[in-house]
């Protein structure tokens, strides 16, 4: 691959080593009484030693080179001591090298070497700006990468522009909802449809009243982030066999983490007696029905 990577005018080295003492990588060695590159590995391409050349025998090219190993940086010069880490580290945040500078940190962390990063310039707050920058893009959370979690807007038509200002009503009929607090022997699940929802499908759908709730009893759950699941499974046994429900409508949203609802259910139907109709609705983050379909 190619790799901008340090060329060295053997006709103009004099030898004196000051670039050797400016790479703090250690890509550098004075051999045979010139300055050479040891490694491609060792060579960040970004030119510290040539500012260190008094005779300007140091440029930067463009070449087929193995591509630069921050882990193996970190292995050669970490037995040199704080300061030529700190320096290293320093100099990748200068030239804005953040993917490395997080490789050498998480290199010194994991092997507990004894290096004080506050020394490390502004990388706090470098750090923060990482961060925004991933969690606009909708790539961090925590250290985990989510489609459910990516950020999107959508256009909406103006409500005070909107062909109809009559308020809808709610179609809820009874309380509570959510499935850990929901008795599933309470009357009002007696032969009853089961909307056994998402939690954000409420929010997302603009149907969630009229069409989805209408004529139905209502569970809510988030596959996701709630705790002890075993209990719904055992729940949703309960209403089927117990309360002798007619139907379930599973609505979720369209993200991956959501289909753990119908998960629930499918994991329920294998504990029955009976069996239920099983209807499944795809609700997308802007609030579309992408399916509707038995299971």
């Amino acid at each position: 691959m190619k790799q901008t990577i340090i060329k060295i005018d053997e006709d103009l080295c004099n030898g004196c080593g000051l670039c050797v003492d400016g790479c703090h990588e250690g890509a550098l060695q004075i051999i045979d009484g010139k300055a050479r590159i040891i490694s491609d590995l060792y060579c960040d391409g970004l030119g510290a030693c040539i500012g260190e050349c008094p005779v300007g025998a140091i440029t930067l090219v463009e070449r087929e080179a193995e591509p630069y190993d921050e882990i193996k940086v970190m292995e050669r010069i970490s037995p040199k001591g704080e300061a030529t880490v700190i320096a290293h580290l320093n100099h990748l945040i200068d030239h804005n090298q953040d993917e490395y500078v997080e490789q050498g940190i998480n290199y010194i962390k994991e092997n507990n070497i004894d290096i004080d990063l506050s020394k490390l310039k502004n990388w706090k707050s470098k750090q923060k700006e990482i961060k925004k920058e991933k969690y606009m893009k909708g790539t961090f959370i925590g250290d985990s990468s989510c489609p459910g979690t990516k950020i999107r807007s959508f256009d909406k038509p103006d409500s005070a522009n909107s062909l109809s200002t009559t308020s809808q009503s709610s179609e809820l009929r009874q309380w509570p909802v959510q499935l850990h607090l929901v008795n599933p022997q309470a009357p009002y699940f007696e032969n009853a449809d089961v909307l056994l929802a998402a939690d954000c499908v409420a929010y997302a759908s603009g149907e969630f009243h009229s069409k989805l709730l209408k004529g139905k009893t209502l569970a809510i759950l988030c596959p996701k982030l709630d705790r002890q699941q075993d209990i719904y499974v055992k729940k949703i046994a309960s209403l089927i066999d117990n309360s002798k429900i007619n139907s379930i409508t599973v609505a979720i949203m369209e993200v991956p983490c959501c289909s753990g609802v119908l998960q629930l259910v499918r994991q329920a139907l294998n504990i029955t007696e009976r069996k239920v109709v099983v209807n499944v609705v795809v609700v997308s983050v802007s609030g579309r029905t992408l399916k509707k379909e038995p299971v």
